[in-house]
């Protein structure tokens, strides 16, 4: 009997024991297994299906888990972005400008100033070194009568193969006024890319003065230029005395250039002695006192009116335009 007491002990303690161990389990398959569905609670597993969890997760804890796909992450994003209000979309796609704007100012003032570095070196590259803005010839331009474009650029002398913006343009009309008295002006320019241009203007005769034997021209400011074999027609001479210099010559081309077409045509010559003593000799054999250069305009209107009024008459005198003087005699 004792000893069925004891056997029946001790079968009735083992049973406790397992029924405590099977109720562990439980209870630790419940707290890592979770809810399988919403509101409902998930079912406890059997010790078998606990023991495949737990291996299950033991393969995982030291193999480590395997990343999420591809499809999943854009899937993620995607529901992410729905989840996104279109306010909060819109106000990160403007956040989004005004940061490009930003960087694009920040970049666009390098990038303006290095373009503007590199043109200013490549003009000045160009202007000062490269052949192609180099002198290569001379342009003459202007109506031409005494002299030709050649000599205008042998004159000049212009230096090929300098720089053109570097040109003395100065020196280049110096040589051609000193060297060309028939030319009373010279503009030189640069004729870009690779001229020197040259603008003459011929000096204009308005008489012809004999000096030394030579018939030569002279213009309005006295200036004598030209030498003629003969005198041409239409231009009165100029007789000068011994003694007789610039000033007077200048008083005489002033009086000459004066005259009207038709009244050059009836002067012989034009006598000088000094600036105030100038006289014209007519093709009639009259003459007109003239004086000076002074009114010279208005003596010429008066004695044209003269010459209508009182024909007959050898001599005019002119020099106080306001009192003409006329008489019989030359003398």
């Amino acid at each position: 009997m004792g000893e069925d007491g004891s056997g029946a002990d001790t079968e009735i303690a083992e049973a406790l024991e397992i029924a405590r161990s099977a109720s562990g389990e439980r209870e630790i398959d419940l707290e890592t297994t979770g809810v399988r569905s919403s509101g409902e609670l998930a079912r406890p597993l059997a010790p078998s299906e606990g023991v495949t969890a737990r291996s299950a997760e033991s393969e995982e804890a030291t193999a480590g888990a395997e990343p999420s796909t591809e499809p999943e992450s854009q899937s993620e994003s995607q529901d992410e972005r729905a989840a996104v209000d279109p306010a909060t979309l819109k106000s990160r796609k403007a956040f989004a400008r005004r940061q490009w704007r930003r960087r694009w100012l920040a970049w666009r003032y390098l990038i303006v100033g290095t373009l503007t570095i590199a043109l200013l070196i490549g003009g000045i590259w160009a202007v000062y070194f490269s052949t192609w803005l180099q002198v290569k010839g001379t342009s003459v331009h202007g109506t031409m009568k005494m002299t030709s474009a050649k000599e205008v650029v042998e004159f000049a002398a212009v230096p090929v193969g300098e720089p053109l913006a570097t040109a003395d343009l100065e020196a280049v009309q110096v040589r051609v006024l000193n060297g060309l008295s028939m030319v009373r002006s010279v503009n030189v320019s640069r004729e870009w890319p690779d001229k020197i241009r040259v603008d003459v203007t011929e000096r204009t005769p308005v008489a012809v003065v004999s000096i030394g034997g030579r018939l030569r021209a002279l213009d309005e400011t006295g200036t004598v230029f030209w030498d003629y074999k003969k005198a041409p027609p239409g231009l009165p001479m100029v007789n000068t005395v011994t003694g007789t210099n610039s000033d007077a010559l200048r008083e005489a081309a002033a009086v000459a250039s004066a005259l009207p077409a038709d009244l050059a045509k009836k002067v012989d010559h034009v006598e000088v002695t000094t600036v105030d003593s100038i006289s014209l000799e007519l093709r009639n054999e009259k003459r007109v006192v003239w004086g000076s250069s002074a009114q010279s305009d208005t003596k010429a209107d008066v004695l044209v009116a003269l010459m209508k009024a009182e024909p007959d008459v050898a001599r005019y005198d002119v020099s106080v335009p306001g009192q003409p003087v006329t008489s019989k005699s030359v003398d």
